[in-house]
């Protein structure tokens, strides 16, 4: 890898530059502590990284395959490649983390399970790994999001979750976030809490980060075996909390030449007051126990966020995404939901695949992006579109 003066990972302190840290209050401080003292030793522990990679291997279904979509890349012009985390057991790229954090909470002494989720596929991920491992799993979903996703609902059900509603605020990932940190405290003992993104008090950002990076060392693999070299010109990926994007990127940050795009929901438009481009809109402040970069009033007051995409629809991004933001690394932009769901059609006409809305938001960017016709792009097809059907048949009315 090329040296490189920033340092883009996170530092002994739980920083990732200016951005991190463990804001949180002082009844979760135990529960934190625990996991930051014990999560290096414990997923670098030879026999847990010998149990979490048979499980990607023989449950998950990795590796995943990186397609060339030869239709796609004809009508821009270049060499598009999508990484199908799609075909991912659960149809996205949360089950990665799902299946290292439980193996993680056994470890911990763990009994029981909690976890937030939007567009309900972490939801879904983690009910699946409580059904695989027989933990108690409970899954905090806004009120909104319950009725926007309810295949997922179901399925989490079937699995043996019991799923709570957030009712407070927008009833949406902001509020079911809050809701199952109020657990936490309240069960600081049994319970571990799995966070599905790269957002939240160190060490999550670091830890999602870690699992999900299994994505981007695939990448270079499966690169150097098509083409002959492991870097590609671009990676895009689209940006919620950001755990795709992160673990698209992951390893790739020290290679300057590689062009990473983070596509965050422009939802209505940027100035429409309906939106999730928080890197736009945002800026430096504490949310959901780390310092990062929000969507906030003047007076610290987070902003509802819109999207149509349940797992874009966040107020901030992940720290390593801040100072990725920050320092230049990622290029931040943003797509409306109409370029959004046009995109997920097209590649479903082009290529037979349904993407998840979230997805199409990066796909969506490639019509923005300018290209000379040699360049190697990797998009992160972060998961399936099933989950979405309901939304694409009322967009275009099918």
């Amino acid at each position: 890898m090329n040296e490189t003066t920033i340092n883009y990972y996170v530092n002994e302190k739980g920083y990732f530059g200016d951005f991190g840290g463990a804001y949180i209050p002082e009844m979760l401080y135990p529960n934190v502590e625990e996991l930051r003292q014990n999560y290096l030793d414990i997923i670098y522990d030879p026999s847990f990284q010998e149990e979490f990679r048979q499980l990607l291997k023989d449950y998950v279904g990795r590796e995943t395959p990186l397609f060339y979509a030869k239709r796609l890349s004809e009508r821009y012009g270049t060499n598009i490649y999508l990484k199908r985390e799609d075909l991912n057991h659960t149809g996205a790229h949360k089950v990665n983390n799902t299946i290292g954090q439980i193996l993680l909470a056994e470890r911990l002494g763990k009994t029981r399970i909690i976890a937030e989720t939007g567009a309900g596929q972490h939801g879904v991920a983690t009910a699946t790994v409580c059904a695989l491992r027989g933990l108690e799993c409970v899954v905090y979903m806004g009120e909104v999001d319950i009725k926007r996703q309810a295949p997922n609902v179901a399925r989490m059900k079937m699995l043996g979750a019991t799923v709570r509603a957030a009712t407070c605020g927008s009833k949406t990932l902001k509020d079911a976030t809050n809701e199952a940190m109020r657990d936490w405290i309240n069960n600081p003992v049994d319970t571990h809490y799995i966070i599905g993104s790269v957002v939240g008090p160190h060490p999550y950002p670091d830890m999602v980060a870690r699992f999900q990076s299994v994505i981007s060392a695939e990448i270079r693999e499966q690169l150097k075996e098509k083409i002959g070299r492991e870097l590609p010109d671009y990676v895009l990926a689209c940006v919620g909390g950001g755990s795709n994007a992160m673990g698209a990127f992951y390893h790739f940050l020290n290679d300057e030449s590689v062009k990473l795009i983070a596509v965050e929901a422009g939802g209505h438009g940027v100035n429409s007051g309906m939106s999730a481009a928080t890197t736009t809109l945002g800026n430096e402040g504490v949310l959901h126990g780390s310092r990062s970069i929000l969507m906030q009033t003047e007076d610290g007051q987070v902003i509802e966020p819109h999207s149509i995409s349940a797992g874009l629809d966040y107020p901030g991004i992940g720290p390593q995404h801040a100072h990725l933001f920050k320092s230049g690394r990622g290029e931040y932009v943003n797509i409306t939901d109409d370029e959004a769901m046009q995109a997920g059609m097209l590649l479903s006409k082009l290529e037979g695949i349904i993407p998840a809305i979230e997805s199409a938001h990066a796909l969506a960017y490639l019509e923005k992006m300018k290209f000379k016709g040699s360049e190697q792009v990797v998009v992160c097809l972060s998961g399936r579109g099933d989950k979405d059907l309901q939304t694409y048949m009322d967009y275009f009315k099918l």
